[in-house]
């Protein structure tokens, strides 16, 4: 997975700079954070709408939209797919519901 996770993270980052009129990912960064953002979204609620019709086929296909689109905003944030596995990494162990409840509080 991890190896896979590598190297859509390098061919965004190669593409990102890339002619947008050549290159989706090029396109998309053109466009800005908050349209990248909005695709994310989008295609989260795809992925949800795909699990709440207990469609495995299309909840593969959109979950890999997903992951696609979440590395897109990564890069622009100059993150990586690595900085969310060190994340998960770091509460590996610890409870979920003790986790949530030392987050601030919105």
């Amino acid at each position: 997975m991890t190896a896979t996770l590598d190297r859509l993270t390098g061919i965004i980052r190669e593409r990102r700079v890339a002619d947008p009129s050549s290159s989706y990912v090029a396109k998309l960064t053109a466009r800005g954070r908050g349209k990248i953002a909005q695709k994310v979204g989008e295609e989260a609620v795809e992925t949800v709408i795909a699990a709440m019709a207990n469609d495995r086929d299309e909840i593969i296909k959109e979950a890999a939209d997903l992951l696609f689109h979440l590395g897109i905003l990564l890069a622009d944030m100059d993150l990586s797919f690595d900085d969310v596995m060190a994340e998960l990494d770091r509460r590996d162990g610890v409870s979920g519901l003790v986790e949530k409840a030392s987050r601030p509080h919105i």
